[in-house]
């Protein structure tokens, strides 16, 4: 008899709790908003991380459809971009946003962080400048370039080389001035000739050479990022060229890239003076302001 009547106090006790304190539902959804990030193509595409007790959780994949819309790996519409994780998001503390590689399965960031931003009153800011992100703040950075064609050891078709030096001093010197960056991440330089971007090349050290060299000739080129637009001319142009009236461009590109298109990153980019003469250094402009996505995240 005792036993049941403390049960049944210990049951009333209970129901009681409840009533004064009902069990709140889960934090789970995760809105996001995004502006300036573009498409990713080859079976490349985003993925969300919340960072709750300091471990990384995904809260989908996903890609960017051409009006900037949020679109499932398979070209689906996300509506409101709100992604259902089945998770308790409530301890967030940071958003993380990675491009990932075609097949990805696991459960890892990839090193290419695009965008991040602490999480404050259920909603962060992301930015590229976000120590999880590319983590500097590219405003400050600055850059400088020549016309020449040294590869060919002759001073025919000058205007056809673009080399990312300063000849101020009156030796090449160092021509960029940009922050290191992290993993996931590489600068690639580009000619944009007729409309159509040429790359000159990536690169990491803006002291040395860059990684390639298919167009330029036999001779070797300053320690410095840059291309001689002599041969092996892309479909529709025709080398050697003029660069002069065309676009001088300096990109981030994700490493491993998904296209041969530079990215959405531009911090430097500037039109090349349509008057424009070989061995005369030019500034380039800084860009980041207007090319750099940003992007918003609710959690509810």
């Amino acid at each position: 008899m005792k036993r049941s009547l403390v049960l049944t106090t210990l049951v009333a006790l209970g129901a009681a709790a409840c009533d004064d304190e009902p069990i709140q539902p889960l934090v789970e959804t995760l809105e996001l908003s995004f502006n300036g990030l573009e498409p990713l193509v080859n079976g490349f595409h985003y993925e969300g991380w919340a960072i709750v007790d300091g471990a990384p959780l995904s809260t989908g994949k996903f890609n960017i459809d051409a009006s900037g819309g949020l679109i499932t790996v398979a070209g689906d519409p996300i509506p409101g971009g709100a992604f259902e994780t089945g998770m308790d998001l409530s301890g967030t503390s940071m958003i993380v946003l990675t491009i990932e590689p075609d097949g990805d399965t696991d459960v890892i960031p990839a090193d290419t962080h695009v965008l991040a931003g602490p999480v404050s009153s259920s909603m962060a800011d992301l930015t590229a400048d976000d120590a999880a992100a590319l983590g500097a703040d590219f405003t400050a950075s600055a850059g400088q370039y020549i016309l020449a064609t040294p590869t060919d050891g002759t001073m025919d078709d000058e205007n056809s080389g673009i080399w990312f030096l300063s000849l101020e001093s009156g030796s090449p010197a160092v021509g960029l001035d940009l922050p290191t960056l992290p993993a996931g991440w590489a600068y690639e330089g580009w000619a944009v000739i007729d409309g159509t971007p040429v790359t000159t090349g990536r690169f990491t050290d803006v002291a040395a050479m860059d990684d390639a060299a298919p167009f330029s000739g036999a001779s070797d080129g300053p320690p410095f990022p840059g291309e001689d637009f002599l041969m092996n001319a892309p479909a529709g142009l025709t080398f050697p060229t003029d660069l002069a009236g065309g676009l001088a461009v300096i990109s981030i590109e994700p490493d491993p890239d998904d296209s041969p298109a530079p990215y959405t990153f531009k911090p430097l980019m500037g039109p090349i003076d349509a008057a424009a003469v070989d061995h005369v250094t030019y500034d380039m402009p800084n860009m980041t302001t207007s090319t750099f996505p940003t992007g918003t995240a609710v959690i509810r």
